[in-house]
């Protein structure tokens, strides 16, 4: 079964603070556009990397010229404090070396915020730091937890940094049905990064970024 989801026009991302009027609305919409991801049979994806406890995926982009990442790994925790590793928030800064700052702009409704993040430069800096400003949201997903989010048009830069835009993304994290002490993390993301950068380069630290996400998440829940 799959979720129908229209596009994303322009107009919908193109929100700032101020702008964000009909928030329960927009999380609505980003929720299903997630849930088609997670409905996508499994034939439309190619296989990125695969290491022994987590394999990433890809497949063209419908809202880019680049590609759906798909990535999925049992992780040796509950659902709960899966996602409040993941989610915005302070924790996120101790244990993911990718990001280097993490700003909550304004909180909106339960479980959303508007949220401006920076990340460190990749491949010896062929990509440099990136900044992302993007609305995120949180839900319960069957037995577990979605965390998703989508990046805003957000008129204030930095020149210091190239800005990123995340087209729709998210996580969905359920426990395992025989082990709910333990979690199945999967995660759909889809950035794109911006400024002048070969193509290969792009794909090559997408996947291999996704792989050291699980890593050092695994690392932080086991210090928890």
């Amino acid at each position: 079964c799959s979720v129908e989801t229209l596009p994303w026009s322009p107009e919908e991302v193109k929100i700032k603070m101020e702008g964000l009027s009909d928030v329960a609305s927009f999380s609505t919409k980003l929720q299903n556009t997630l849930i088609q991801y997670h409905n996508i049979e499994e034939d439309k994806w190619r296989v990125a990397k695969k290491m022994k406890d987590v394999t990433v995926w890809r497949k063209p982009s419908e809202e880019f010229n680049g590609y759906l990442y798909k990535a999925q790994g049992v992780m040796d925790d509950i659902v709960s404090n899966v996602i409040d590793h993941i989610r915005p928030g302070p924790s996120r800064l101790f244990w993911d070396p990718l990001m280097t700052s993490l700003d909550i702009l304004e909180h909106l409704e339960e479980n959303c915020c508007v949220m401006r993040y920076t990340t460190a430069g990749q491949l010896l800096n062929i990509i440099s730091p990136r900044e992302f400003v993007d609305f995120s949201y949180t839900v319960g997903y069957e037995e577990g937890l979605l965390s998703c989010g989508v990046s805003l048009d957000w008129s204030e830069t930095r020149p210091e940094f190239v800005r990123g835009y995340n087209h729709p993304c998210g996580w969905f994290c359920v426990p395992l049905k025989d082990s709910p002490s333990q979690s199945l993390l999967t995660g759909y993301i889809q950035t794109d990064l911006r400024g002048m950068i070969p193509q290969s380069a792009v794909d090559t630290a997408m996947a291999s970024t996704l792989t050291n996400f699980y890593g050092d998440l695994r690392k932080a829940l086991r210090k928890a």
